[in-house]
């Protein structure tokens, strides 16, 4: 992974300072809130319903065991012992102190962390593909292009004061395990006929308000010009974006008021001027970034020839290895996906003690490397088949090995109305709902994937909009109700759900998606038919009736 150069360190140090003396003089009352307001925003402070609420920047979901332990630490230390992971894979605390945050962010700063633009008008944290690197389907890693966009993105003072927040994902192969299409810019490692790789670009998704899937502005930009092309798409969102109203401020809204063919003749004129500037990437630039990404040294003899036969003695265990492990491009290695969807638990928490006991997994078991991903999880990308069998029984000793993953309690879900100041609605109550409700896992897996995204508000922190099963908290008359879409998905074939019907009451959600799920079991060709699929093929139709039969 990237390691950071005496010119990063010494980039995050003074910001560290620069922020500490901020924080010193609004506390003495010299600078005031509105000010002050902006600054915290700078470093990833907000101010939520209960307590200010700090997001700590994972640069494309890569961590290291000394990263992971330094988060524990401040967990246990600053907070109420435990983290949030999110969609865009950073981490985030709820329970700061305002004058503790300076601390925070002088301790991130010893292990090569920091907060910076986690907020505000800014190019967000970039984001990737969790199995980056170690998946056979990828044409190449995506991860030294994100460092490079990371290199290229931070502290850039022409993007600081952005219409609004901006936002890049990275794929390296055909799947999309990191929702790119619905992202400002989704960028797809693609060959050409030439047989060169390049990048596919496309401009304009985004969820919230208005949910838009992107729109293809470039089937094919050679490398070395990603970081010219990209300045000059923010170039042109920057100077035509709209700023007098936030809600129409972000870039998807720029694009269908334009129309793309119109939005791409401006970039490519802007392109013209810059392409051939220092933006253009020399391929001994390219290559020193990609070293930092090289394979870590793979053990010859990796696989377990007793593997087949703990999976036949332990329904526990292979139920495990069947969810929540998947194949790696090694032979004898597996990618292990550390599921932060407990029973009973707020998805994506984690107590500073199964932080400590991932970070030592990782050192154990998987180079000393920990991704989260955008569904909120954690991985283990590279364990040999024969300790897989002592991996799962650590995890499970710390409530981190639930097989879920792909399955209906394996939610994206936002913290909702109980922390943040937007929501409209609960969730995580919801959520342990639906865990109490379909807490038989042998069902969940009979049922298959089915990914379920929860949003307490418009914003769709949870990207409730591409979830198979998208459920929206509103607000009627001060009583939290339940919207539900169907037939989302943030994958390689994107889609935006179609509306169920009328919002659902709060105590009904769970038997509403027990009605859903018979209906497509009820509804599927086969067992081998996915949720996804049957609702593709017959519409949300079926599933109304079902839900709204009483009504009728």
């Amino acid at each position: 992974m990237y390691q950071y150069t005496e010119v990063d360190q010494k980039l995050v140090d003074e910001r560290v300072a620069q922020y500490r003396d901020q924080t010193r003089r609004y506390l003495a009352g010299e600078l005031p809130d509105e000010e002050f307001r902006a600054l915290r925003l700078m470093n990833g402070l907000y101010i939520q319903r209960q307590a200010p609420m700090l997001r700590v920047a994972v640069p494309y979901g890569l961590l290291s065991s000394t990263q992971m332990r330094k988060l524990a630490h401040i967990a246990r230390t600053y907070d109420k012992s435990y983290g949030h992971f999110t969609t865009r894979t950073n981490i985030q605390y709820n329970w700061p102190t305002l004058e503790s945050v300076p601390d925070i962010l002088a301790e991130l700063a010893e292990v090569q962390m920091h907060a910076i633009q986690t907020s505000g008008n800014c190019i967000r944290n970039t984001t990737t593909d969790p199995y980056a690197g170690v998946i056979a389907s990828e044409l190449e890693d995506p991860r030294p292009w994100c460092e490079i966009i990371r290199q290229w993105s931070t502290l850039h003072p022409e993007f600081a004061y952005l219409p609004r927040k901006f936002k890049i994902a990275v794929t390296g192969g055909p799947e999309d395990r990191a929702a790119s299409q619905v992202h400002d810019i989704g960028l797809h490692l693609v060959k050409n006929d030439a047989g060169e790789i390049g990048f596919e670009v496309l401009v304009g998704g985004g969820l919230g308000r208005t949910p838009v899937i992107g729109k293809q502005i470039n089937p094919f930009l050679a490398p070395q010009d990603l970081l010219s092309y990209l300045d000059a798409i923010l170039r042109v969102y920057n100077l035509n974006g709209r700023r007098d109203n936030k809600y129409k401020a972000r870039i998807k809204i720029l694009v269908n008021a334009m129309g793309i063919d119109a939005f791409r003749e401006q970039v490519e004129a802007e392109w013209a001027e810059i392409r051939e500037s220092d933006l253009r990437l020399s391929q001994d630039e390219i290559d020193k970034v990609k070293a930092q990404f090289a394979p870590p040294a793979y053990a010859a003899e990796a696989a377990d020839s007793n593997l087949d036969a703990l999976l036949a003695q332990n329904d526990d265990f292979r139920a495990w290895y069947e969810r929540n492990t998947v194949e790696h491009k090694v032979p004898g290695y597996r990618i292990v996906v550390v599921s932060l969807k407990p029973y009973l638990k707020a998805p994506g928490d984690i107590t500073d003690l199964q932080m400590e006991a991932v970070a030592d997994l990782a050192d154990r078991f998987s180079f000393g490397e920990i991704r989260a991903t955008h569904h909120q999880n954690l991985v283990l990308a590279d364990v040999k088949q024969s300790d897989l069998h002592e991996v799962w029984n650590s995890l499970n000793a710390n409530n981190l090995a639930r097989p879920n993953i792909g399955t209906l309690t394996d939610m994206i879900v936002c913290p909702g109305f109980d922390f943040c100041g937007l929501a409209n609605a609960k969730t995580l109550n919801i959520a342990e709902q639906i865990n109490e409700k379909f807490e038989n896992v042998d069902y969940l897996h009979d049922v298959g994937e089915v990914r379920l995204n929860m949003s307490g508000c418009i914003n769709a922190c949870a990207h409730h909009h591409v979830g198979h099963i998208g459920i929206l908290g509103v607000d009627k008359k001060g009583e939290d109700w339940y919207q539900f879409t169907l037939g989302g998905s943030s994958e390689a074939e994107a889609s935006l759900g179609k509306v169920l019907g009328k919002a659902i009451a709060a105590d009904e959600v769970a038997n509403t998606i027990e009605k859903i799920l018979l209906t497509y079991i009820d509804q599927r060709d086969s067992e081998a038919e996915s949720f996804l699929e049957v609702v593709r093929r017959v519409g949300v139709e079926p599933f109304k009736e079902a839900v709204y039969a009483a009504d009728h």
